[in-house]
């Protein structure tokens, strides 16, 4: 992949989303999205490290609120409007046509942290209202994306250890994400996953 369709930390992203935003306000329509993955992690501060996309996990049901909720799937396809204010900031920052996208959202089929709405953070950007998955529910789906990855190595389980997890949060992840898939094999990874964490984080006590 070219380097320069890379979005290399915050201030890349934050870029990406104001211009979005921008051509959001001057066609005057008002647009709120919730955000997963590396993204909202670099937003959040616990990264700095380049991301390929943008992952949108949900949308605001009140965009003209704030903050906009509830949060409900998003609509398949997009507003028009967002597809086509997506294409032009891919253009104008050399960004890959799909630099914003929605495929995390097969999440909603299998279900959400519960009471993930009520941890969500909040961002304008011109008519662009951006909402960041808190620190806690990412911890739910980094476990849940490591247990599918390589071993420790991986950027999913390099982003987990980043968010420095306790016990009482693993724990909790845990019960979550074998709910997702309760089959013993899938089990056995987690467990692997969470004995790296316990080795590795100093703070996990």
């Amino acid at each position: 992949m070219d380097n320069s369709t890379l979005m290399h930390g915050t201030a890349r992203i934050e870029q990406a989303l104001q211009a979005l935003g921008e051509i959001l306000s001057a066609r005057q329509q008002e647009i709120a999205i919730v955000l997963i993955g590396g993204a909202a992690l670099n937003l959040l501060g616990f990264v700095q490290r380049p991301t390929r996309d943008v992952d949108i996990l949900a949308f605001g049901a009140a965009p003209g609120a704030f903050p906009p909720l509830p949060i409900i799937e998003p609509p398949t396809p997009m507003p028009a409007s967002l597809i086509d204010g997506i294409r032009l900031v891919a253009g104008e920052l050399r960004l890959t046509a799909d630099w914003l996208n929605t495929g995390p959202a097969l999440q909603w089929k299998q279900g959400l942290p519960p009471g993930l709405e009520a941890r969500v953070h909040w961002r304008r950007y011109g008519a662009l209202t951006v909402g960041l998955v808190d620190r806690y529910d990412l911890i739910f789906f980094k476990l849940y994306a490591a247990a599918d990855a390589t071993g420790p190595q991986s950027r999913h389980y390099q982003d987990l250890f980043r968010l420095n997890p306790n016990r009482t949060e693993i724990e909790a992840a845990v019960r979550w994400v074998t709910e997702q898939d309760p089959t013993p094999s899938f089990a056995e990874v987690v467990d692997r996953v969470v004995n790296y964490l316990a080795s590795d984080l100093a703070a996990y006590e």
